[in-house]
């Protein structure tokens, strides 16, 4: 059984899912940053569906759909 994202988990930005999404048509996915591809980041808050996560750089936190991440180490 796969481990299940909560709130402090560490996780990573799945590419595919997020350059294939609704919320990539609705903006320029080739401005993506690359850090939220490369880097690891926490999850700071969760809600049904969504995961606002802080990545270790200078920039806003991001909300991004649960499966748009994956758990990392």
């Amino acid at each position: 059984m796969p481990a299940k994202i909560k709130k402090g988990s560490l996780v990573r930005t799945v590419r595919e899912k997020l350059e294939n999404s609704l919320e990539a048509q609705a903006s320029d996915s080739r401005h993506f940053p690359p850090y939220i591809f490369e880097s690891k980041g926490e999850i700071i808050e969760l809600n049904d569906e969504y995961a606002l996560v802080k990545f270790y750089t200078p920039t806003p936190n991001i909300w991004l759909r649960l499966d748009q991440l994956e758990l990392v180490d």
